[in-house]
């Protein structure tokens, strides 16, 4: 079995949260051209705004100590580079001081998928920065579950069974499985609050084999405060029973609102950008994805090619640009940004901290404001 793994963190920022240093991108791709042949197969690094990418082939499975323990070396490398350039937030994803067993709680998001490769296998991966896991929740959905975006489910008879959905609770640590078409409208209730639920795996029911993966670490649920956003990163396969490669594409020629952008704490719409233009600056934003085809030949990977350097989503680009005008103008109030519930995992809590002994309750007195002096009146006498 061959294993595509895509092992992401922020260990530094160049400048502010906005890019990768060069440097870093070289320490890394050295240190994956030096495991090729022992530990990996192949091995590519690449880069979504400020997070660092290794996208990695290799036979030793899911979530393996090996394929792990090297990627946090590499993150503790890159760390080092930026200490030495002053780069802004060196390490911010390192969320332990000690690698033990694998990355799972440690800060570092991963994508894993195990499958047997096809005669052709196709794969995309998406890299996304600015913005949290769920951001992936209507990418998916309409990949694998609406047909007026994939009309592969209506007309492909291996993909008209449907699929597979595999959603987590990331509050409360829990999934559940949904069969799609026949539990669509079950699927579409958790997925729409993608804050809570996002979709982690998306499986063929037709090839019984994994169609797309997910990573779903919320950094700030790990940490206990806000230590920036997830900047998540996914896995599809294509053709042949699961959706062509336009199909997988599509959902991003609309640029659908997402959480993150400026402090974590805002909605702006994502934007679908070649590499080139994967360094967001307005706002900290607009939020950005990336996405980079391979075709695997015996684990190694043919690629990439930069799936959004396209002149067929500049409409999108345009309407991102003039919907991050219509939020912009909302300054600090919602929609654009996050309702309360979720400026919780921000760092909004410490500042209404600060404020909390002046709160009282509004039965007993009411303040007002004579002159240059405060006198405190009943609230009977209050119109």
């Amino acid at each position: 079995m061959l294993t595509l793994s895509i092992i992401k963190a922020d260990t530094g920022g160049f400048v502010g949260h906005s890019a990768v240093h060069p440097r870093a991108i070289e320490v890394a791709q050295k240190a994956i051209d030096g495991a090729r042949g022992d530990l990996l197969i192949d091995g590519q690094v690449s880069y979504c705004g400020d997070d660092l990418s290794l996208i990695m082939t290799h036979t030793h499975g899911l979530e393996a100590e090996r394929v792990h323990a090297f990627a946090w070396d590499v993150f503790l490398q890159t760390t080092e580079v930026a200490k030495e350039r002053g780069l802004y937030g060196a390490g911010q994803d390192l969320l332990s001081d000690a690698f033990s067993g694998n990355l799972r709680g440690m800060g570092p998001g991963f994508a894993e998928i195990e499958i047997e490769e096809r005669p052709s296998e196709p794969v995309l991966c998406f890299l996304g920065d600015k913005t949290e896991p769920g951001a992936w929740n209507l990418p998916l959905y309409k990949m694998f579950g609406d047909p007026f975006n994939t009309p592969g489910l209506v007309i492909d008879p291996k993909m008209h069974d449907g699929f597979l959905f595999e959603v987590h609770d990331l509050m409360d640590d829990k999934r559940i499985l949904l069969d799609c078409p026949g539990e669509i409208y079950d699927l579409l209730l958790f997925i729409g609050s993608p804050s809570r639920y996002v979709i982690k795996r998306v499986i063929s029911k037709s090839l019984g084999e994994v169609a797309a993966v997910t990573s779903t670490q919320r950094l700030s649920l790990m940490a206990g405060r806000y230590v920036g956003k997830d900047d998540p990163v996914m896995i599809v396969r294509t053709q042949s029973g699961l959706p062509a490669v336009g199909e997988a594409l599509e959902p991003f020629s609309f640029p659908h609102t997402v959480a993150g952008a400026m402090r974590g704490s805002h909605h702006a719409p994502l934007m679908p950008v070649p590499l080139r233009d994967a360094h967001p600056a307005r706002f900290d934003g607009p939020p950005r994805v990336v996405c980079l085809g391979y075709q695997l030949k015996d684990g190694r990977l043919n690629g990439p090619r930069d799936m959004f350097d396209d002149p067929s989503f500049d409409n999108a680009r345009k309407m991102v640009n003039d919907i991050m005008d219509y939020l912009r103008r909302h300054g600090p109030f919602e929609p654009h940004r996050l309702p309360l519930d979720e400026m919780e995992y921000t760092t909004m809590p410490a500042v209404a901290e600060k404020l909390a002994k002046r709160w009282e309750a509004t039965d007993v007195s009411v303040p007002t404001i004579t002159g240059e002096r405060t006198v405190r009146a009943s609230a009977e006498d209050v119109e």
